[in-house]
């Protein structure tokens, strides 16, 4: 049994020379999904991929219960100071890195993320809090349905649906399966967190990459984030749902370029 304190080592993987940037993937994912960005963005700079705590290689510890707590684990390892890219649920935890920890993230990009992944009176650019719920409830008894039906969702209305899946599915079965826990905590992460009332403290330049296809985070919820944060340059990618850097990888890579090579104000 994990003790309250225990630490764990998140398994990382680290291409190419230059500014760091760090990769960090989403729910029910693993560092795989990152493969054919990382080759291109490891030409430029120093990438290094985390994969999340009881996901691909990386072990689980019980005594994770919060956002902080995973963002914690992903400081532990990534690089000093850094460029953070973090996609879903990868995005959700990127943020809460930046805001607690401002000195070491750089700059930070948010792909198909959001403050709040779950609706609210307040918030109606979100998915109903019943979608997630409904995972919740088939994950202890089939896993492995669960993150196929995850992963359709994904793709779903973009353009470029069916080659999508197949390379979500692809990445998925290269690596360990992930751990069941992590897979129930990090619902429990999407459905609870909201980093609404924190976002106006994000002191780095950030970039906030939006499919408008995704039903996952409706592209709608841009202006919501430009109201919270005036700073939030937003870059819509029309045809692209859930995972634009698979559906739409030229674009993507273009875009993050232009974002890593714009010099601070």
């Amino acid at each position: 049994m994990n003790k309250p304190n225990q630490k764990i080592a998140l398994h990382t993987e680290t291409t190419g020379t230059g500014a760091d940037l760090v990769l960090l993937h989403g729910w029910g994912m693993n560092g795989g999904v990152w493969e054919a960005l990382a080759e291109a963005l490891s030409r430029h700079y120093r990438v290094t991929t985390i994969e999340l705590p009881g996901h691909g290689h990386s072990p689980y510890a019980d005594n994770l219960h919060s956002l902080q707590d995973w963002a914690d684990a992903c400081l532990a390892a990534a690089p000093e100071q850094a460029t953070w890219i973090g996609w879903s649920l990868g995005g959700l935890i990127s943020t809460q890195a930046a805001l607690c920890k401002p000195q070491r993230v750089n700059k930070l990009v948010l792909v198909t993320s959001t403050p709040r992944f779950i609706q609210a009176d307040d918030w109606p650019h979100a998915v109903v809090r019943g979608t997630l719920s409904g995972f919740a409830d088939t994950l202890r008894s089939d896993p492995q349905k669960t993150l196929e039906r995850f992963l359709a969702l994904q793709v779903r209305g973009s353009t470029e649906a069916k080659s999508t899946l197949r390379q979500l599915r692809q990445n998925l079965h290269q690596r360990p399966a992930p751990n069941p826990a992590a897979l129930d905590q990090g619902l429990h992460l999407l459905r609870e967190s909201d980093l609404r009332h924190q976002l106006s403290q994000l002191q780095c330049p950030n970039l906030w990459l939006l499919g408008g296809r995704d039903t996952l985070t409706p592209a709608s919820v841009a202006d919501d984030i430009c109201q919270l944060l005036p700073t939030a340059e937003i870059l819509l990618l029309p045809d692209a749902g859930h995972a634009p850097f698979l559906s739409h990888r030229a674009e993507s890579i273009s875009a993050l370029h232009t974002f890593l090579e714009t010099p601070d104000e």
